[in-house]
């Protein structure tokens, strides 16, 4: 028994290989070379069990992996098929003739049902030994069971349905727990539900099978040997405790929905073909007396679970009166029905037959065959052997049936993976559509496959297709490589070449003016669609030299904006002299290069709206590389031209503050030449510091003495720094701007009083005025009457210094008493300060053994402390505490260091007194005790901390510490 699952390969006589309508070689196609180097697996492979039984098997199940059969009417023979070598032998304990009649094994593999000859019934569970009567099932014979594949576990079956001779349905409940002698029962309850009839009245229940469906409904499949019946209903909430006796109460007053079948073979079988384990059903296969029902089940359906339902006759040789079938089973495509001496396989979707698979005399008559559906794995056993079919890519060729049937999106799927295969579907498909003159359809799947390019588009052109020819050609345009350049550009050429071809002959034809406008707009998509702008982009050259062919322009400008080649459509306007278009499309895209460009053309002819679109686009543009057009548009020197030279250097300078002295110098040029006020102004705008204005000096002082601007170049020579220049030129214009260049060299009183002495000279000698002379003697205190009097000529009499000696002494006295009133003020503020310091050393405070700190709310004299004038009282850490954060960092520095001196100095002695040789000492080696804790006093208790200077710089910080913020957010949350 150790290798009693060790599997072998059978003779060629014992094994069978099903391959339907698939040759040895594949079908070779144009683009595919499809030659099948090894030898394709059967779908359908038998192998024996290598295994002899000790007695007759009567009956065989298997399910998630777990295989049972029972050998003779007392042995049960378990087997974990992960672990062959360990068969387990169970004996069940019947002293009587009773058979055993048939086995149900659940789909977990863990409880197993007996059913005997003699009405009884017994269960075993997987993790037991024990075989245990149902004692509530006595009496029924049970032919079918219905698992709870939602409820049911290893441990409980959940409520089940059990199907009888009798034609009753009953619900019952399984638990493997063991109690001992006292135990529970494992039936915890065993409730009749429904009975099922034909014509002649009850009949046996052959099938049962329950099902949930994902919108919470019901649903029950039971079969008769005529009848397939479906229950339907929606369990009410918290209905799992209730079972299935909501489901089959809504039928007690009509009968089910049923299919019936006039023929029969005294027994039906139902199959299920389920994709997944602990998945619902897709398929369904019912062996009656006509034949198999096949269809498929749809819970979503609201009044039938069953659907695309259909009839397979048995083949030939098969049936009720020749060779009856004995069992069905369902897989994807096929379902296998056993006959006594063979195994035939039917194709579901065409009803042959694709395998009829005999077995040898010696091993007797095949007795029933079973689905693992957990393994995909089909059994059958006669009473001396035991047989195994492996399916193996079962759907490797349902490609080829769909395809017959002309259900190509099926086809499609089912070779999805096969290249050689899919593109045999798409070319039949493609010539379906053709024959069905669905030319657009055709052109799709034609682009799909490997044929020849020259073949299709002949074919559609032959037939004047050209549409759906375009259609062809854009889907292989979209299906091409990037290293597929040439073909991109033959293909995008011919489409172009067939739509302008189209166009143009329906242009000007009042009765096709609708299909030309569908066409334009098919044609605009395929120039605009994105799948084809990789390609387009690169045959732009060429397809720009076929519209030009056609005189198509409007397209030629369509095709230029979406390739983004704006270039093309600005000179395209500038030559049609459409510049305001021109303009709008340089505006609408905003690229510098194409102002560079283009402006130096559009400034001629449409200036203000070109420096209103400068304007528009801001810091974009750089203004230097628009001098050149703005320089060769102003140099008419009219009006207009200067104007609008002017008016976007303004802009630059004002608004965008460039900084370019190339800006600023073109802007000095423009303001010489027409604008005189607006120089000056923008001299004195950019100020007096050599370093921090943007033109340059040299050129901006003979840029104005070309153009006579005298107050221009004063300005600029004061900001040279040339004063004695400045004053001279001044001097030419006015004397008040001399005056004001004179005061300029603040720090430097030799050259003040030097220009000042030039001033007074000219006034003198140029303008002989004495008056204004004695003005400047006032304007100018480093002047003296001295300094002047020798600018004057002799025949001068001083009745002419009379009055300006007067004011001098006048001044003089009033500047001597304004001393004298000074000097008494600050004798009396010195008195009221030292009478004020007197005060302030009487002044104190009183401290009640009750006040507490400001600062911690702790008694105040616990401690040493601090007390204010204005009242508040804080302990001398917590002073020092709050003070130091508002500190600047040199006094924080401070305030450690006196910390750690005081720290270090030796505290005095109480009582001691010191000598003056002693404390000069100390004083040799440092400040006192003394001194430090004044010092700290000094830097700590200058001021409140809560009414002084501290408290008001502090105003502006954030009451959370900026770098411990992120820290205090989290603690938050």
């Amino acid at each position: 028994m150790a290798s009693i699952l060790d599997e072998y390969e059978d003779s060629l006589s014992r094994s069978a290989v099903l391959q339907p309508g698939c040759p040895s070689v594949g079908i070779p196609h144009s683009g595919y070379v499809n030659a099948q180097l090894e030898k394709e697996v059967p779908i359908f492979t038998k192998q024996r069990i290598d295994f002899t039984p000790s007695e007759r098997i009567t009956s065989l199940v298997v399910s998630c992996n777990q295989l049972c059969m029972s050998l003779g009417k007392d042995t049960l023979l378990r087997i974990d098929l992960g672990k062959a070598n360990e068969p387990n032998h169970v004996e069940l304990g019947r002293k009587d003739d009773a058979k055993v009649h048939k086995m149900f094994l659940d789909h977990t593999g863990s409880h197993l049902l007996i059913a005997l000859s003699s009405t009884e019934v017994l269960y075993v569970n997987r993790n037991g030994q024990k075989v245990r009567p149902l004692a509530r099932w006595k009496g029924q014979l049970v032919e079918s069971v219905g698992w709870n594949k939602a409820l049911g576990t290893e441990s409980s079956t959940g409520p089940i349905l059990v199907g009888t001779a009798q034609g009753q349905i009953f619900e019952a409940e399984l638990s493997a727990s063991e109690g001992g002698l006292f135990g529970p029962a494992p039936d915890l309850y065993f409730r009749p539900l429904y009975v099922l009839n034909e014509e002649g009245g009850p009949a046996p229940v052959c099938a049962l099978e329950a099902e949930r469906g994902p919108d919470g409904r019901g649903f029950v499949i039971a079969t008769t040997r005529q009848r397939l019946f479906q229950f339907i209903g929606r369990a009410a909430e918290g209905a799992e405790v209730q079972g299935f006796s909501g489901l089959f109460a809504a039928y007690a007053d009509h009968p089910p929905p049923f299919r019936e079948f006039p023929s029969s073979l005294g027994y039906s079988e139902l199959a299920f073909y389920t994709p997944k384990l602990r998945s619902a059903p897709r398929a369904f296969a019912w062996m009656m007396g006509d034949g198999v029902l096949y269809g498929a089940l749809d819970c979503g359906r609201p009044d039938s679970l069953l659907s695309e339902e259909r009839v397979w006759e048995y083949p030939e040789g098969v049936g009720p009166g020749a060779s009856p079938p004995l069992a069905i089973v369902l897989t994807q495509f096929h379902f296998l029905l056993l006959l006594a001496d063979r195994v035939e396989a039917v194709c579901t979707l065409t009803g042959q037959v694709v395998l009829r698979d005999h077995f040898l005399e010696k091993f007797g008559p095949l007795r029933h065959m079973v689905k693992d559906s957990s393994t995909g794995h089909l059994w059958a056993y006669t009473e001396r052997a035991v047989f195994r079919y492996h399916v193996q890519r079962e759907a490797r060729d349902v490609w080829r049936t769909y395809l017959d049937m002309n259900r190509f999106d099926l086809a499609k799927e089912y070779c999805r993976e096969r290249p050689d295969c899919l593109d045999t579907v798409l070319a039949r498909e493609a010539e379906f559509c053709f024959r069905q003159r669905r030319y657009l359809e055709s052109a799709r799947c034609y682009a799909l496959t490997q044929s020849y390019f020259e073949e299709i588009a002949l074919k559609f052109l032959e037939a004047r297709q050209e549409e759906a020819l375009a259609e062809f050609l854009q889907r292989k345009l979209a299906g091409l490589k990037p290293a597929e350049r040439t073909q991109a550009t033959l293909l995008t050429t011919w489409l172009t070449e067939l739509y302008l071809s189209r166009l143009g002959a329906l242009q000007g034809d009042p009765e096709a003016l609708s299909f030309y406008r569908e066409t334009r707009e098919r044609f605009r998509s395929f120039l605009s669609s994105p799948r084809h702008k990789e390609w387009l982009f690169a045959s732009r050259a060429s397809i720009h030299e076929l519209l030009a062919s056609h005189g198509d322009t409007e397209h030629m400008v369509y095709f230029a904006v979406i390739m983004q080649d704006y270039e093309r459509v600005v000179a395209y306007h500038c030559q049609h002299e459409a510049y305001e278009e021109a303009l709008a499309v340089l505006a609408r895209h905003r690229d510098p290069q194409l102002f560079y460009k283009f402006s130096p053309i559009l400034i001629r002819h449409i200036p203000r709206q070109l420096v209103d679109a400068w304007i528009e686009m801001g810091s974009r543009l750089d203004a230097r590389q628009l001098i050149p057009a703005l320089v060769n548009y102003s140099q008419g020197g009219e009006a207009q031209q200067v104007s609008q030279a002017t008016r976007y250097m303004e802009f630059c300078v004002n608004v965008l503050g460039e900084t370019e002295q190339a800006i600023h110098n073109y802007l000095l040029s423009l303001y010489a030449r027409s604008q005189p006020a607006s120089l000056l102004a923008y001299l004195e705008q950019a100020g007096a510091s050599p370093h921090r204005v943007h033109y340059d000096l040299k050129y901006a002082l003979r840029l104005c003495a070309e153009h006579g601007h005298h107050r221009a170049c004063v300005h600029v020579y004061k900001v040279l720094e040339l004063y004695e220049e400045a004053v001279d030129l001044a001097l030419q214009v006015d004397v008040d701007l001399a005056k004001q260049c004179a005061d300029l060299p603040e720090d430097d009183e030799e050259l003040r009083k030097k220009l000042w002495l030039k001033i007074a000279r000219h006034v003198v000698q140029e303008e002989e005025d004495v008056q204004t002379a004695m003005a400047c003697l006032a304007s100018c205190p480093l002047l003296k009457i001295e300094d002047v009097l020798p600018f004057f000529p002799d025949f001068v009499t001083i009745d002419h210094f009379k009055e300006a000696i007067c004011s001098s002494l006048k001044a003089y006295n009033h500047h001597i008493q304004e001393l004298q009133r000074e000097m008494e003020e600050a004798t009396a503020s010195a008195q009221r300060i030292r009478r004020d310091l007197q005060e302030l050393r009487g002044r104190y405070g009183t401290v009640e053994p009750q006040d507490k700190c400001a600062t911690c709310d702790f008694p105040l004299l616990n401690r040493p402390f601090y007390l204010f004038l204005c009242g508040h009282m804080f302990h001398a850490d917590c002073l020092l505490q709050a003070v130091r954060p508002g500190l600047p960092a040199y006094k924080q520095a401070r305030l450690e260091e006196l910390q750690r001196k005081l720290g270090a100095a030796p505290a005095p002695a109480k009582g001691s007194t010191r000598t003056k040789e002693a404390e000069a000492g100390a004083a040799a080696a440092g400040p006192s005790r003394e001194q430090l804790k004044a010092d700290l006093d000094e830097l700590v208790a200058a001021e409140c901390v809560y009414c002084g200077e501290l408290m008001i710089r502090s105003i502006d910080r954030p009451f959370i510490d900026p770098q411990r913020y992120e820290e205090e957010h989290l603690s938050w949350l």
